[in-house]
């Protein structure tokens, strides 16, 4: 019942959550040596979040371009010295220019086209200027002095910094009040590193197929209520953390959360009061302002409606507090301290003082519009009382209208505020024959008409005069109450976490199936594709296992690359701190996720399918550690067979060596043979079910089930298929008597080889020496137990090395 009702409310509410993108004002900024060193300050345009960024990157700035596609830019900020003279798109800014752009600038135009390059001069680069912005906008909390100190070493974070708050004041026209920005440095090492190619092929944020789908992880996982969880748990698909620690944590609150549907529903019911507003959103609005002031009435209409909806979160915020008391995991009872902050009732208190008690926000028509007018309390500014008595006497005159005209014409007018002021409005069967005289601009429309006349436009002028007179009066009182409470800002950004938390972990409850370990093996029991789960019907999912260690670190796959997603998505889901569906589940924990899974050619950047694999390969050879997570579908298919097999092999051979845990489907059935010598490497193959042959069914159904060992070339698959295309029967039994003498002699070869033989022996030691240290690591076994399984390893060993 969980899953499909926070699945259905998540349908309703659309998918407007997966759209957190191009929202962000990003300085970016390359050092001049050979280490490509990079330095990134993002600014969240509706939420006011700041992150800095500095990273060592390689050629292709696949690094960089990660951090960026976490804060998905709309405009990114470059020195002006980036840019090439010839370039008419970027020629607005003067001084001299070099003759070609930036390889950097290059790339971000690649790879995100819709975002606008702005040249900033070089001057306003500056280290000591960024560190001095942040000193002064940096919200008081626990983390500022940690903040401070990680920057203030980043030359190229403060300097991109710098940039961009001075582009926010000048082209952006806002100004950020002392103390008031959530600035966070965020180092690289703390995540895994998925790159956009590996995001986009494992349906991580967004589906392949349809923009709007929500056939993809984050469909799978959001039940979000707020906007801000909806964002955080799209940067941790993203970006998944890597401290283990952290992850138990958020593990043990999703495990109390499902073992508890008491706790389950008032935390639900906690978090339902607050989905209407975007706490963040609300923050900044109240902590900007215009750096050129303009005294028109919509943004002090902008600015009371804020203060009204902060009101609401504020005095809802307990509710979510009491779902919270009581709990017993870790994370839970710091979330609920955070929303303890008795500064968040010293907000409630100062901003009641102010407004009206039964003053609340309404969605629209004069409701909203008498919600704004009557905000503030009465006596706290004489010229506003005047304002709103004027303004209740021109709203009453226009009723008073309106019941003439309804006498006069016999007809049930009734009134109808738009963006423009008062209409009349009648339905049509109420109205026989044509609209009377006297009434103008009339429109018919769902049954209706809409009309006015000259004397309501004439009132609404003189309610409107009435209306911004009131709005601008309140707006001094807004302004001086918004000061007051940016004095304890930091209290709300910390509730803002912490409800966005807590709002992921609720989500990730609705996913009760198994608790994931992280002991340096990856094994999975039954492990199922979690899209696959939702598109297709219960119990058609075919379960895999999955068992990767030192000692097979190398997985050569003869079968479908859904295999492989599953794997990269089951991987995701236990770092985000997310329960997985599977029997059991253990990981380990990898600082990337590189992948090779698509075969298409890539138009935008003129690269062929072959091109493009290529281009793919150099970066995962460039990036590949012993902690990283590789899998690869079908290298090679886009060449000649013999040298897509021989560039698969040389690739394989790097991976080995690097001893990343890798997963490499092929149809190169060779790959099995050369590479077989290698010890840590191992042959899955795609198990396939005999049954009988009719004329539309050539007998085998592929079962999608993976299994050990090298796939059976003596059935022959290639030929049945050729069958069914109505080859001549003697060329069919010709080919199948070749196929199996060239199989019978590479199985005796095999059998003769000196060197097949050590290998199978560097296969037996080093699984020996993996079983030995993952024992001494990680058991957990009783003293009884672990000498049990000892005996029964060692017996396994001694009958392994006898058959050699």
């Amino acid at each position: 019942m969980r899953t499909q009702e926070g699945y259905n409310k998540w349908e309703d509410e659309g998918i407007t959550a997966v759209q957190q993108e191009g929202n962000h004002v990003i300085a970016l900024l390359e050092g001049r040596g050979v280490s490509r060193e990079t330095g990134i300050a993002a600014l969240d345009k509706d939420t006011g979040k700041v992150t800095l960024v500095q990273v060592a990157d390689c050629q292709t700035y696949v690094k960089t371009l990660h951090q960026m596609h976490l804060h998905y830019p709309s405009v990114v900020l470059v020195p002006d010295t980036f840019i090439s003279a010839p370039d008419s798109a970027f020629a607005s800014s003067a001084g001299k220019r070099p003759n070609s752009t930036s390889i950097l600038v290059e790339y971000v135009k690649e790879e995100f086209p819709n975002a606008q390059i702005e040249p900033v001069g070089r001057r306003y680069w500056n280290d000591s200027g960024g560190l001095e912005f942040i000193l002064q906008l940096c919200v008081e909390n626990d983390e500022r002095a940690g903040t401070i100190l990680a920057v203030q070493d980043k030359y190229y974070a403060l300097s991109a910094a710098c940039a961009l708050f001075k582009y926010a004041e000048g082209k952006m026209n806002t100004r950020f009040a002392s103390a008031s920005l959530r600035i966070q440095y965020v180092p690289v090492e703390g995540t895994m590193m998925i790159d956009r190619d590996t995001a986009r092929n494992l349906e991580l944020v967004g589906n392949l197929t349809h923009k709007k789908s929500s056939y993809s992880l984050f469909g799978t996982l959001n039940h979000t209520y707020t906007a801000m969880a909806a964002r955080l748990l799209r940067i941790n698909i993203l970006s998944p953390i890597t401290v283990q620690p952290s992850i138990h944590a958020r593990l043990d609150a999703v495990e109390e959360l499902i073992n508890s549907e008491d706790r389950f529903n008032y935390v639900r019911d906690g978090l339902k009061v607050l989905k209407k507003v975007d706490l963040d959103k609300l923050i900044i609005a109240l902590a900007s302002s215009e750096a050129r002031e303009s005294l028109t009435a919509k943004p002090a209409a902008q600015r009371v409606s804020q203060m009204l909806n902060l009101r609401n979160v504020v005095a809802h915020i307990p509710v979510l507090k009491q779902a919270l008391q009581g709990c017993h995991s870790q994370l839970l009872r710091i979330i609920c301290d955070m929303i303890s902050d008795e500064r968040l009732d010293a907000i409630e208190q100062t901003v009641n003082a102010s407004l009206n008690e039964e003053g609340g926000v309404t969605k629209g028509g004069i409701g909203a519009v008498n919600a704004r007018v009557y905000a503030v309390k009465a006596n706290q500014n004489r010229l506003l009382d005047v304002a709103r008595e004027t303004y209740k006497e021109n709203v009453g005159d226009i009723y008073q209208l309106n019941r003439t005209l309804s006498d006069e014409h016999s007809l049930p007018l009734t009134l109808v505020y738009q963006d423009t002021g008062f209409v009349f409005s009648l339905k049509k069967d109420q109205l026989e024959g044509e609209v009377p005289e006297g009434f103008i601009n009339v429109v018919a429309k769902k049954g209706k008409y809409t009309f006015s006349s000259m004397d309501l436009k004439k009132m609404n002028a003189r309610m409107k005069d009435a209306l911004d007179e009131t709005l601008l009066l309140s707006d001094r009182i807004i302004k001086d109450l918004a000061a007051e409470v940016v004095l304890n800002v930091g209290a709300l950004y910390k509730a803002s976490e912490a409800i966005a938390l807590v709002d992921m972990l609720w989500s990730f409850a609705h996913t009760s199936i198994t608790r994931p370990e992280f002991t340096g093996t990856l094994a999975i029991k039954s492990g199922r594709h979690p899209i696959l789960e939702l598109v297709q019907t219960s119990g058609t999912v075919v379960p895999n296992d999955v068992y990767c260690d030192a000692s097979s670190s190398f997985q050569i796959i003869q079968g479908p690359n859904t295999y492989l997603r599953q794997i990269g998505l089951l991987t995701v889901m236990a770092m985000c701190g997310c329960f997985v569906p599977a029997d059991y589940a253990s990981f380990r924990l990898h600082d990337a996720l590189l992948t090779r899974l698509s075969n298409d050619d890539d138009p935008e950047k003129n690269l062929s399918t072959f091109a493009n694999e290529m281009t793919c390969s150099a970066m995962i050879l460039g990036l590949a550690t012993p902690n990283s997570l590789i899998l690869i579908d079908e290298l090679g298919r886009g060449t000649s067979p013999n040298e897509g097999m021989g560039i698969s092999h040389a690739i394989a051979e790097a991976l080995i060596e690097a001893k990343p845990f890798v997963f490499f489907a092929t149809h190169f059935s060779e790959l099995t043979t050369t590479l077989s010598r290698r010890p840590s490497v191992v042959t899955l193959h795609l198990a396939v079910q005999r049954t009988r042959q009719t004329t539309s069914n050539f007998g085998m159904t592929f079962r999608y089930k993976i299994l050990d060992g090298v796939c059976d070339q003596h059935n022959h698959y290639g030929l049945e298929l050729a069958r069914l295309a109505d080859l001549p029967p003697d060329v069919l039994e010709e080919g199948r008597r070749i196929a199996e003498r060239l199989h019978n002699l590479q199985i005796k070869h095999q059998e003769e080889s000196e060197s097949s033989r050590i290998a199978l022996r560097r296969k037996v030691l080093l699984r020996l020496r993996t079983q030995l240290k993952q024992a001494y690591q990680h058991s957990a076994l009783p003293d009884n137990d672990l000498l049990d399984y000892l005996k029964r390893f060692h017996t396994e060993i001694a009958k392994a090395f006898v058959d050699l």
